[in-house]
């Protein structure tokens, strides 16, 4: 994607099932879930570049003796940086003469974050795990999650209403002081219970360990949440879950053997890690908890019905590591669908076009548009040898030969420091993040075509890529997104919160008024107003009337105008994946309410309808 999108968080999770020792003596350590929870973070950094953190629970440990380690760091270095904490203070331990098993972070059970954040908030507080404290180790909650829920405010309401006095009213800590109060309860009914039967000390905490009911406290507290979410989480007595939200929004996958289980956002990052083929790792159903009892019994349970479900269709075109096998092959299909609209775009001249792709991540797509257009090519192949009647080895030949026209174009060189410069020329350093090649088009002849996977602002496409591409004096640039238009924003995890990042809104909103339908925009402004007062549940997404009068081409044929440079002197066009399209590509992951407006949830339509209303009054707030 030439606009970097930011992806909420990762999330890794590994419980070991037999003792230290058995680890030790088999891969030569007692680090074992340590290193592989490293590995796992590493191949997951893409979804979190600006905190990352850690947490270890020891099951055995003496009292007086500490059970819980977390660290956790800021910045685009923080797994690094983490990791280097906690191996610190393993080596001091070890200086000291402290056992491998027993020293700091060397545990069973492990959680593990990659934080991005999509509510403007930042700081180490805010970084995952978060951890709430106790003197009992079952009372203890430690919580790491990629999610956002809507109905953050509604929730917060209902704990205050409880007795409770949350010190923040962001997601995270008002899901952890919700389960952190139920788990207290819950401990304390258990308590009074084994008490009446006469027991207390070693034996009542053994007690209340061996019967916390884990997936109660996670239906109970997940009644009301709305949102997108996959949830880790553990007690201090080692009682830990995984749970992902009823409409199947985030991702998670997990593995088990006999020694091991793995939960990670990604599916390819737990294949790579733990050397197992694709079957072996399963996805986490909509609604569903993996929950893991102190003593290592695992199991999966459905906490809430199924609504839909809806996963999230931007992992698979973009957020996700294209490793995974799935993942790839929809890429690749997505890319092959648009040989068609791409074909017209250029008037079928494929003997004056060359193709080629956006770096980085678009390079996938880029096959699979590449496998498309040789398809139709190699059928016209076909008829041009059908049509001779007895053809030479030389014709054959040049047939044969004639190939679609393929450049590397645009080089991504380096990340520009644009805040060294004063704003009326960072728009020109902008222009040379991306280098070109030269003479690989003829000059008022060739048209190009560069396939992206998404267009989401356009300011890039603007600033650097078509502006760039244009000294190559090409007869026409044709930028293709594999994705459909982005017209909405996004509540459940991804950083897209204002309509005006949007440039397919702004093209819809530019031609209501070029079009002298202004009214439209004032009456979807009275209707969103109108919709604060009301249930999330009584309200519609209003935002979709913007683009109704107006057909998905001239909607692109409008963006195509809005990102040619002034000083363009050829031709440009956007061609855009089609939601009908998507969909044939991205068969199960169905999550489409950025492009459609069909929010799964109550709470996306709040939403949009909250954030049009700050456009409208041109307030900046997510």
């Amino acid at each position: 994607m030439s606009e970097q999108l930011k992806h909420e968080c990762g999330i890794a999770m590994i419980r070991l099932l037999k003792p230290l020792d058995w680890y030790k003596e088999k891969y030569g350590t007692a680090a074992y879930g340590l290193n592989n929870l490293y590995l796992l973070m590493e191949k997951q950094h893409n979804r979190g570049q600006e905190g990352a953190g850690i947490a270890c629970v020891k099951l055995d440990s003496s009292p007086g003796e500490e059970y819980i380690f977390r660290s956790r760091a800021m910045g685009s270095g923080a797994i690094g940086e983490v990791f280097s904490d906690v191996h610190n203070q393993i080596a001091e331990s070890a200086s000291e003469g402290v056992t491998e098993e027993n020293r700091p972070f060397i545990g069973e059970l492990y959680l593990g974050h990659l934080r991005y954040s999509t509510t403007g908030r930042s700081g180490i507080s805010y970084v995952h795990p978060f951890l709430r404290r106790n003197n009992w180790k079952s009372r203890n909650l430690c919580l790491a999650g990629n999610f956002n829920l809507t109905n953050v405010q509604e929730v917060f309401e209902e704990i205050v209403a409880s007795g409770q006095h949350p010190r923040h009213n962001a997601d995270t800590f008002i899901i952890l002081e919700q389960m952190g109060a139920m788990l207290d309860e819950h401990v304390q009914h258990l308590y009074d219970d084994f008490e009446k039967l006469g027991l207390s000390g070693e034996e009542m905490n053994e007690r209340i360990e061996e019967s916390l009911d884990l997936e109660r406290i996670i239906r109970d507290a997940s009644q009301t949440w709305d949102g997108g979410y996959v949830i880790i989480g553990t007690t201090g007595s080692g009682d830990s879950f995984a749970f992902r939200d009823r409409w199947g929004i985030r991702p998670a996958h997990y593995y088990m053997d006999d020694e091991i289980v793995v939960v990670a956002s990604e599916r390819a990052v737990i294949q790579t890690v733990m050397n197992v083929d694709t079957e072996s790792v399963k996805e986490l159903g909509a609604g569903e908890a993996l929950i893991i009892k102190r003593d290592g019994r695992t199991r999966l349970t459905q906490i809430l019905p199924v609504e839909g479900p809806h996963p999230c269709s931007f992992e698979r075109i973009y957020f996700s590591r294209g490793s995974d096998r799935d993942i790839y092959r929809e890429r690749k299909m997505l890319g092959r669908l648009l040989a068609k609209p791409i074909l017209e775009s250029v008037n079928y001249d494929i003997d004056h076009t060359v193709f080629s792709f956006i770096p980085n991540t678009a390079e996938v797509a880029y096959y699979g548009m590449m496998e498309g257009l040789r398809s139709y090519h190699n059928d016209q192949k076909a008829t041009a040898i059908a049509a001779l009647r007895n053809p030479s080895k030389d014709k054959l030949n040049e047939i044969l030969n004639h190939h679609i026209r393929t450049e590397k174009l645009a080089v991504k060189d380096i990340k520009l420091r644009t805040f060294i410069a004063e704003d009326s020329n960072r728009n020109d350093l902008a222009a040379h993040v991306y280098d070109i090649t030269y003479g690989t088009i003829t000059p008022g002849v060739d048209s190009i075509v560069v396939i992206d996977d998404s267009i989401v602002r356009g300011t890039t496409l603007k600033r650097s890529i078509v502006k760039i591409l244009s000294r190559l004096n090409p007869r026409r640039i044709v930028v293709v997104s594999s994705s459909p238009q982005v017209r909405y924003p996004d509540y459940y995890g991804i950083d897209m919160s204002r309509m005006s990042e949007f440039i397919a809104f702004n093209a819809a909103i530019e031609l209501l008024r070029e079009t002298g339908r202004e009214s439209i925009i004032d009456e979807v402004y009275r209707k969103c107003k109108a919709a604060e007062n009301l249930p999330k549940e009584k309200v519609r997404n209003y935002v979709k009337d913007i683009y109704a009068p107006f057909t998905y081409e001239q909607i692109s044929e409008k963006i195509a105008m809005m990102v040619s440079p002034d000083d363009c002197s050829c031709e440009v066009k956007v061609v855009y994946q089609s939601i009908e399209g998507l969909h044939q590509a991205c068969l199960v992951h169905n999550g489409d309410w950025y492009f459609s407006g069909d929010y799964p949830t109550p709470g996306g339509n709040k939403l949009v309808c909250r954030a049009f209303a700050n456009y409208y009054e041109g307030s900046d707030r997510r």
